[in-house]
């Protein structure tokens, strides 16, 4: 069934409500007020249009949701100024670059998770590869390679940065850490040596810092392909 347009915006003409200008709108909205909170309704509001207006221009809430996370994903690569670098701190500086981007905008990380399809995901995917290819990795390592780098960076800022945490735990980060660490404080240091000691670095860790150590050491496992001597 075609889509048919609602009305024209207040004081502007019927093409003046473009995909970018609703789902930039959508993550202004997003950011006040999560997932939850955003509503076509309000969103035509905050607008001045009808929400028949936006149905021309995105099919429902969920897909404007993954077009404003792609959004996000494009904010994060437009700001991203490392490419002529030395591949792997350009790589270190292109993973921080969006995860910082994810922590600004913590309802985006859960989205773009996915097989890359929209454009940012799929222009991320490919700058990595480009840079993975610019280290010297055999040709037929390139895809593992940049795949792993790619799931990595989406993947553990999204586990990092909007855990799933479970309906019946306190609200907040903060207070959810706290519980879970006071749990592990009570495990059998015999039967969990590593859990029982560590309960202290989850309660007070750093999620930026805690990305940065994996990252580390999957790029150095990448220098250490590319070329063997390195590990030494």
């Amino acid at each position: 069934m075609p889509r048919t347009r609602g009305r024209t915006p207040a004081g502007g003409r019927a093409d003046a409500l473009s995909q970018e200008v609703i789902v930039g709108a959508a993550i202004a909205l997003l950011d006040e007020r999560g997932e939850r909170g955003l509503t076509l309704r309000l969103l035509a509001e905050r607008l001045n249009t009808g929400t028949g207006a936006l149905y021309w221009h995105v099919a429902n809430k969920d897909e404007l949701v993954v077009l404003a996370a792609d959004q996000v994903l494009g904010h994060a690569l437009a700001g991203d100024q490392h490419r002529e670098e030395d591949p792997r701190a350009a790589l270190h500086a292109l993973a921080m670059a969006v995860f910082d981007a994810l922590d600004r905008h913590r309802w985006a990380a859960p989205h773009v998770n996915a097989p890359p399809m929209l454009v940012n995901a799929l222009r991320l995917l490919d700058r990595i590869g480009t840079l993975v290819a610019r280290t010297g990795l055999p040709a037929e390592r390139l895809f593992v390679a940049a795949t792993a780098i790619s799931f990595y960076i989406t993947g553990v800022s999204a586990k990092i940065i909007a855990p799933r945490i479970p309906v019946d735990a306190p609200a907040g980060r903060d207070a959810y850490l706290a519980q879970t660490a006071e749990r592990w404080e009570r495990l059998d240091a015999a039967d969990y040596p590593f859990l029982a000691h560590a309960a202290k670095d989850l309660r007070d860790h750093d999620d930026r810092d805690q990305f940065i150590a994996g990252l580390d050491m999957l790029l150095h496992g990448l220098n250490t392909t590319a070329d063997p001597r390195s590990s030494a």
